[in-house]
């Protein structure tokens, strides 16, 4: 994890798992709270999922990224296709209580695909490191001696 962005991201993400825990005790407490789990069954099993994932993303595996994305991806995309639906329809209908749900429910599908993407580039950059030492000759036009007659002869550039 040598990048900003894939600290934000994991932070973002640890952020978001401590709300979603809130969430969960608040309804297992039966206390009000700004918005309600869908399933508190399926939201106590997904913080534990989701633990195991954010160890995973923390050690730079793919798998932990597809199963957060998977995760979050059933449990939150169908409240937020029909948080949708419904939006469009009509939105007079919907209260305040069904827009913060539609928020919470965006960011729990945005979040797992920016980190899914954030991990692809980084396998990205893993397989083509930049090496700022040798770079600026090696891959410089300008450094290459094409019209030189000894080139045959000459071991300027070792590949």
């Amino acid at each position: 994890m040598r990048n900003f962005s894939t600290w934000l991201l994991a932070c973002f993400m640890v952020m978001f798992w401590v709300f979603r825990i809130m969430v969960a005790l608040m309804a297992q407490l039966h206390q009000n709270f700004f918005i309600t789990p869908f399933d508190e069954t399926m939201e106590i099993i997904l913080l534990f999922v989701v633990l195991v994932c954010l160890v995973l993303i923390v050690k730079r595996k793919m798998a932990g990224a597809l199963i957060y994305l998977f995760a979050y991806g059933m449990y939150f995309g169908s409240d937020l296709a029909t948080k949708l639906s419904a939006l469009f329809e009509d939105a007079s209908q919907l209260g305040l209580n069904d827009y913060t749900a539609l928020i919470i429910s965006l960011i729990g599908i945005i979040l797992p695909i920016a980190i899914l993407l954030d991990l692809l580039a980084d396998k990205n950059r893993k397989a083509h490191p930049k090496d700022k030492k040798t770079d600026w000759f090696y891959k410089n036009e300008a450094y290459d001696r094409k019209l030189d007659e000894r080139a045959d002869k000459n071991n300027y550039r070792t590949l």
